[in-house]
């Protein structure tokens, strides 16, 4: 998705638990795929999280269609096509992998088409600008969060997740072009600041409610399915996604 694109691109640091020096995976992340899906209740957090993130990418291919309606120049038309095409393959992906281990793709999406759909139309863009900014500091907290919980996955699982995730070239695009309008029209930047803030919260809160609502994703995050994951860490992954945003906000100019 579009919130594939990673923290400060200009440093790609990591901001998961996986980042630096991180112990070798232990428990379910030691696992493959077939070892770890013998508990029902991770298969059944896995196809949660499957499902989640294969609508997050139909969602996205949609939104850059549309975001290239507003495109002010030819140039920029043929980048967000090709960001699209990059988002409906993720999905293929992701909908290949849930029928490919028996279950069927619609049914995983459908428990989160409200949530998101509901977070979309709260955050739609009013221009060109906002839509640039909405999917990369935006979208991309969400790509924070499924790479919080990767770590925690079984490799198998793992290692899918964390290729859809994999930076579509939105990043770099939309630093390039909301920095240039705002060396251009410096007030722009305090209009689009005031709508990133806006993006943090609606898409935090967004992701909780989620995994509230799904209990074999909110037992993956707190402990009983997923190794060594409790309610302190918990709250320091919501701390590293936090300062992720804020070196996304920095890259773009914007002060957090």
């Amino acid at each position: 998705m579009t919130s594939s694109d990673k923290p400060d691109h200009a440093t790609e640091t990591p901001a998961g638990p996986s980042a630096g020096n991180a112990p070798a995976p232990t428990g379910v992340a030691a696992q493959d795929w077939a070892t770890a899906a013998a508990d029902p209740q991770y298969r059944a957090a896995v196809v949660d999280l499957l499902g989640a993130l294969a609508y997050g990418e139909l969602a996205a291919f949609e939104r850059l269609a549309e975001d290239a309606k507003l495109a002010p120049t030819l140039e920029d038309k043929a980048e967000l096509a090709k960001m699209a095409s990059a988002e409906f393959h993720h999905f293929e992906r992701l909908r290949n992998r849930l029928a490919e281990i028996g279950e069927e793709p619609t049914r995983a999406m459908e428990p989160f088409v409200a949530a998101l759909d509901g977070f979309h139309r709260q955050t739609a863009p009013s221009d060109w600008l906002e839509g640039l900014v909405k999917a990369y500091v935006g979208d991309s907290i969400a790509s924070d969060f499924y790479r919080e919980v990767a770590v925690r996955l079984d490799a198998d699982t793992r290692a899918l997740v964390l290729a859809v995730l994999d930076d579509t070239g939105h990043a770099g695009f939309a630093v390039d072009r909301v920095r240039a309008a705002i060396d251009a029209e410096p007030r722009v930047g305090g209009r689009l600041a005031l709508w990133a803030r806006r993006l943090m919260g609606e898409a935090l809160s967004q992701s909780q409610r989620v995994v509230a609502d799904r209990d074999a994703l909110s037992t993956m995050l707190v402990g009983g399915v997923a190794d060594g994951f409790d309610l302190a860490e918990v709250g320091r992954m919501f701390s590293r996604i936090t300062e992720a945003h804020t070196k996304r906000m920095a890259a773009l100019g914007l002060a957090a």
